[in-house]
């Protein structure tokens, strides 16, 4: 649990979020504490993207977009990999790191920004990096179901139920989030100047990201520039017995499905 909890706080809380103790009674389930990714400062360094289930698309048209948008981070900005969630209810989430915090007006602009050039559909609250979030892993309160990290390559599994039926294993989240780096300072200036020179209609300046393949969702990813929705079951798991952890895939078949 510790090490759960330590790189939440190393992504994406404030210095002056919940104590561990408030945070670890959140993770198990007890007590659901909304979080906000701004601290008391004004400063953010951590943005979240929604992707919710539309009303009359095809069940996985919110996975697929966020593919897209998450490889178009990647390859076309050069960002590093963002995490993956569910959220418990009908949605997944992309979660985007700062090394550095950036004040929130800052980091909203930058979200719109970015929304406004590559995913014009998706709906941002205008306080979106200041307002309570429910920081995963934890209990949905409506529906019952955990939100939680995943790997990448099970996300299609989720797309007509967004949640897990038991709580998932604290180590195996770690273990998705401890191979994911944070957005650098002068990464994070140079995407949002190529991002405002759009927004004003100005030719975008893609920001320069060298020779290298994109970041993958894994540091120690099966095949060099491995994509989002690319990554299979034997994938997931060659990758966690590399870190000494035996995976418990806690996703419960409907009743049903015996009959």
């Amino acid at each position: 649990m510790q090490k759960l909890i330590a790189e939440l706080m190393r992504l994406y809380l404030p210095a002056d979020a919940p104590p561990a103790e408030v945070l670890t009674l959140h993770v198990l389930g007890q007590q659901n504490v909304p979080v906000s990714l701004t601290g008391g400062d004004g400063q953010t360094r951590a943005m979240m993207i929604p992707f919710r289930k539309a009303k009359g698309a095809e069940s996985d048209a919110h996975w697929l977009r966020l593919c897209e948008v998450a490889n178009t981070l990647q390859e076309t900005l050069g960002l590093p990999a963002p995490a993956v969630s569910i959220s418990g209810g009908d949605a997944y989430y992309l979660w985007l790191s700062l090394a550095e915090p950036v004040p929130a007006d800052r980091a909203q602009t930058f979200l719109e920004r970015l929304r406004d050039a590559w995913f014009p559909e998706i709906e941002l609250d205008t306080d979106a990096v200041r307002a309570p979030i429910a920081l995963p892993p934890c209990l949905h309160p409506r529906t019952g179901k955990w939100a939680a990290f995943i790997h990448p390559g099970m996300g299609a599994s989720f797309a007509d139920e967004a949640g897990l039926d038991m709580a998932p294993p604290p180590l195996g989240q770690a273990a998705f989030l401890e191979g994911l780096e944070s957005i650098g300072e002068e990464q994070f200036e140079r995407v949002f100047q190529a991002l405002d020179a759009a927004h004003q209609d100005k030719p975008m300046a893609v920001p320069a990201t060298g020779a290298a393949p994109a970041p993958s969702v894994l540091r120690h990813a099966p095949a060099p520039g491995l994509l989002l929705k690319d990554a299979t079951l034997e994938d997931i798991v060659r990758h966690l017995h590399a870190m000494n952890i035996e995976p418990t895939f806690r996703h419960l078949l409907p009743s049903d499905r015996y009959d």
